[in-house]
This record gives C-alpha cells, structure tokens and sequence, in this order.
C-alpha cells in the first residue's frame, strides 16, 4: 500500500540524488527533443495514476530535459544555484502549504518573514525602520518600489493616485541610467506611465550613470513630481552608479530614488565590495533578488522602502472579510507586495541567511568575484580573446573577434554541455557575458569552463 511517507521520501531521495548527480550532468540538454516530451506528458487520461507513479512519471521524462542550473558550471542570467538548506525550506514550505497573507492566515509564515526581512536589512546596510515585501523577482520589486515612487511624489502635490488615477495628474519625470534594466521600462508601463516618459542619463564606459548629466538632465527638465531610477550592477558589467553623489543631486532636485539592485545590492553584504554600494541607504526605495546572489529556490525577490506609509498606500488593501481578520496581530506581507494570494517565501530566505550566517554571505559574494576575475585572467591569456568591461564585479563580457565569430564560440559552447554562458549586446557589440553567482562553482570549475571555451575556438572543435 503507498503511504504519504514513501511519497515524500522517495520525492526526497530523487530530488537529492539529481542535486548530487548535477555537477557532472551536461549543462543544458543534448539531444532534446521537444515533442517527445510533449506526446510523452500531453494527454489527460480519465483514470487517475495515483501519487508515486504521477512524481516517477514527471521526473523520468522530464529530467533530461533540465538545464543544470543548480550546478557549478552554470554562468547565465545571473542565476544563483539554490543553497541545500533553502531548497528543504522551499520543500517544507510546499508541505506546510501556508498563504502568506497576514498573521490569521499563517503566524509562522508572517513571522519568519519578518524576522527574515530584518536579516537582509543588516545585511544589505539599508535602514532598519525601513519597510519590505517579498516579491516574486526583480521585476515585481521594481513595480512595487515605482508604485511607491508614483504614490509618494504625487502625493506631494495633492494628487490622489490611488484614487483618481494618472488620467488628469500632474507628469511625473523619470529619469533612469540609459543602460538601466528592462525590467524598469516594464514597470512604468504596467504602471501606466509608458515608457516613453524616461528621460535617459548618459553612461561611463563601463555602463555607470554620468553624474554631470544626471545634473544637467534634472536642472534643464521641467519641475514637478520626480523619479530617479539608479542601479547597483550593471546587468552587462557589473558597474555602479555613484549613489553618495548621484542620490545627493536627485534630493537636491524633489526626486525620489529608486535603486535597482537584482544582484549588485548583495556587495553591500560583504567587507571587500561594500565600497561598491557607498550611500546607497539614502535612497528612497531598493529592489533586489535572492534567487540571484543569496541562492535561495526560484521565485524570490525582496522590495525595500525608506517611507513605509507610501509603501503600503501604494500596495494593501482591504475588504469586508477582512475588516478585524488579523488586524492588530502584526506586520501583514500582503500590505507590502502584489499578490494576495502568495506562497511562504520567507521560510527559504530564514534558511539561507541562518545556513550562512554574516560570514557566510560575504565569502559567498567574495568567492564569486574572486572566481570572476579569474575567468578574466585566464581569458585575457588567450589569443583571440578580450575581455571588454573591468570586472568590478562578478560579470564577464568577453570577444572572440567580430560579432559573427562571438556568436560562434558561444554557440559552441552553449551546446558542449560544459559550461553555459549568454550572449549579449552591449555598446553596440556582440559578447559573450559571464556571471557567476553560484555557492557550487570552485576554481576547477573555472579551469574546466576556460578550457572548454579554447576549445570552442578552434575550427575543428567537435561536440
């Protein structure tokens, strides 16, 4: 007879046994074919399967055609292998199934939340009375943060924007590092600002916002409601923009800051880079993610606010339902964030930071640069190759060349099953970016990825 307890376990075993085999497995899938797949899982059989035979199913089939992104060898998107403790809380989490509404929906839920959403305030050097909410991504912290913005600025002219709407408002100027993230051009059109609105700050070399342009673009702008968008980490190469500076000039100018921080803010956390982030606790609102540099599972990005009431004006809610359901008991997540119905996604967040601990996150960060700049050492040796931006961080542009010839040794790359590496544009080139941001990869990993890209070079290279 299947019991639950063979279920779970068994589910555990296989989960554990793919995050052992991963290091070893090709990066992302050889031979895959799609409609196999499709015609493997597509049909809805009247009959139920039961629960052990359903997982087996799944796993079998779908397994080969995973991307090894939870290993070491894994360097695109900025995407951070999940750490063990935090993939057993995401795994607890599934099990408790608890909706991280308010305190009546779940105690447990809401309070780790909070105590987790103080953890990353210290770690990150923001202010403590600041306000947070545990988002789905970079992209929902952003949106949550400019509706702050919206709220906040408009507020200061007397308009309701909760109320009335942006139709009849007074324009709000947003002015943005021209190399900023698409996610912040998304969220001012889901904000219902249009992109069109974003008044682009010219940039250094190395993709940092020009402070006398910052300057002259908010001098010469028309005066009213204001939102500054910074970034800490170039999506491309890593740069920062100058926050004591830069935040200094916006306030000067009425504006809010925004800082986009999906990975970048997690220098913060270490002694080595902290310089990295200097003043970046003035600004009025941060995003970032912790599926990216922190390594919890998937579906984990953390919104900050200097001013909590425009936080939750922008973003709670309330109903006849729930008039007295928890009012009073604590901090309620959904005040702070988008969704309403939403999974306990501080449980993994707790995990990691208690895993780690200070010290832990640091090295993390640390040992992840480090490991960039060996990338761009061993690179650099290489004829043939250039690595393009200064590696202040843990990203990696690299040329073979001319674009035509870039776009084939990545391709080649991309199918050995090494390594994995995405390519990208950036002042008007073809390159190759790497970003390393996984607890697994070691300096073997970068040997065995260099080697593999030399190899890629060569004309007569074989898959």
């Amino acid at each position: 007879m299947e019991t639950r307890e063979d279920l779970f376990a068994s589910t555990a075993a296989r989960a554990a046994g793919y995050r052992e085999r991963v290091a070893e497995a090709p990066v992302f899938p050889r031979d895959l074919d799609a409609r196999e797949i499709r015609t493997a899982l597509g049909a809805l059989q009247d009959e139920p399967a039961g629960a052990k035979a359903t997982l087996d199913e799944l796993a079998t089939v779908i397994e080969p055609a995973l991307v090894a992104t939870t290993g070491p060898r894994y360097f695109g998107f900025v995407t951070g292998g999940a750490l063990d403790a935090a993939t057993a809380a995401d795994m607890l989490a599934a099990a408790w199934d608890q909706p991280a509404f308010n305190p009546i929906a779940s105690p447990g839920a809401a309070i780790v939340e909070e105590i987790a959403g103080g953890w990353l305030k210290e770690l990150l050097g923001l202010p403590p009375e600041a306000s947070f909410g545990f988002t789905t991504g970079g992209q929902g912290a952003n949106t949550i943060a400019l509706a702050a913005a919206r709220h906040d600025v408009l507020a200061r002219v007397g308009w309701d924007v909760e109320r009335d709407g942006l139709a009849g408002a007074p324009r709000v100027r947003v002015v943005a590092n021209a190399e900023r993230h698409v996610t912040i051009d998304r969220a001012l059109r889901l904000l219902g600002f249009g992109t069109s609105v974003i008044e682009p700050v010219a940039t250094s070399t190395n993709g940092a916002i020009q402070l006398d342009d910052l300057e002259r673009t908010l001098a010469t702008g028309p005066h009213g409601p204001t939102i500054v968008a910074l970034q800490a980490g170039n999506v491309n190469s890593g740069a920062f923009d100058d926050f004591e500076v830069a935040i200094s000039v916006a306030h000067a100018h009425g504006a809010w800051v925004h800082v986009d921080g999906a990975f970048g803010l997690w220098a913060g956390a270490n002694p080595s880079t902290r310089h990295l982030t200097e003043g970046v606790e003035r600004a009025d609102s941060w995003a970032t993610d912790g599926h990216k540099w922190l390594n919890v599972p998937y579906d984990s990005g953390y919104v900050f606010c200097a001013h909590p009431e425009s936080h939750a004006a922008a973003m709670s809610f309330t109903a006849a339902y729930l008039v007295g359901q928890g009012e009073g008991a604590g901090r309620a997540p959904s005040d702070f964030v988008m969704e309403s119905s939403r999974r306990a996604r501080g449980f993994a967040t707790w995990a990691a930071l208690r895993e780690l601990g200070r010290r832990g996150v640091a090295g993390l960060v640390e040992r992840c640069c480090s490991l960039a700049r060996l990338f761009a050492e061993e690179l650099s040796a290489i004829d043939g190759t250039e690595v393009v931006n200064d590696v202040v961080l843990n990203q990696v542009l690299v040329s073979f060349g001319d674009d035509s010839e870039t776009e084939r040794v990545i391709d080649r790359i991309q199918r050995s099953g090494v390594c994995w590496m995405g390519a990208t544009t950036w002042h008007g080139r073809r390159l190759m970016r790497i970003s390393v941001s996984n607890w697994r990869t070691t300096e073997a990993d970068v040997h065995r990825s260099v080697a593999a890209i030399e190899a890629a070079m060569q004309r007569d290279w074989l898959a």
